[in-house]
């Protein structure tokens, strides 16, 4: 775990210092109607691409272009992302992300997650019978519209995937009609948490496949203690 020393303090102290020196130079050599301005001091960053990255200021994440800032992922699935993000780029502890992954696969494979965490919003973006391809939303949107709900192009559907038989989209209930469902465990790990998490842990050795294995032996634990 990597902690905080008053060399590294003074070291960011002195960094900071010149990058307003530099602004203040710069900015001079600037038309009056231009401006370079200081954003802020990152520490540690974790970047996949120029639009997908995060960092951390203030002991929170900012992030762009990951699932934990976009809507159609779920909140056990971006909080997860979250919660690794905090472990690596503020404490500095992969091992610590890696028992925040072993923890929340348990709760979802032991059907702990609260209903209201696996909620996936997915906007319309036309109209329903103009769909070709019936995906998810499309199907919870239907549902709802079979109840007398008026979907529009722009609506935002709130859906669950259940336990059940057949495809993934033939089992997306609308989450307001969701209390008498479980969740799909499996669909949320497979689909989910796994792909958030290992566009982050990837990095550090561990491939969808090791991921998964991580669920799998917390679960095996699980069960050996009852022998």
């Amino acid at each position: 775990m990597v902690t905080e020393s008053n060399e590294q303090l003074a070291l960011e102290k002195k960094i900071k210092s010149q990058a307003n020196k530099f602004l203040v130079d710069f900015n001079g050599t600037l038309p009056e109607s231009m401006e370079l301005e200081y954003e802020g001091f990152y520490r540690r960053g974790f970047f996949v691409s120029k639009k997908r990255y995060a960092v951390v200021e203030d002991g929170a994440i900012i992030a762009k272009g990951l699932e934990l800032v976009r809507r159609d992922w779920a909140p056990v699935a971006k909080d997860t992302q979250q919660g690794i993000l905090l472990a690596i780029l503020k404490d500095g502890d992969v091992d610590k992300a890696v028992e925040i992954i072993k923890k929340i696969l348990k709760k979802v494979k032991t059907g702990t997650v609260p209903m209201k965490d696996m909620i996936i919003h997915t906007q319309i973006t036309k109209k329903l019978d103009a769909y070709k391809q019936i995906g998810p939303h499309v199907v919870a949107a239907q549902r709802l519209e079979k109840k007398g709900m008026k979907i529009d192009k722009g609506t935002i559907i709130q859906y669950v995937v259940v336990k059940g038989k057949g495809p993934i989209s033939q089992r997306a209930i609308p989450f307001e009609d969701a209390e008498k469902y479980e969740y799909d465990p499996d669909y949320y790990i497979d689909n989910q948490i796994i792909p958030a998490v290992s566009r982050i842990m990837e990095s550090f050795g561990y491939t969808q496949e090791k991921i998964k294995e991580l669920g799998e032996k917390e679960r095996q634990k699980t069960l050996d203690s009852f022998f």
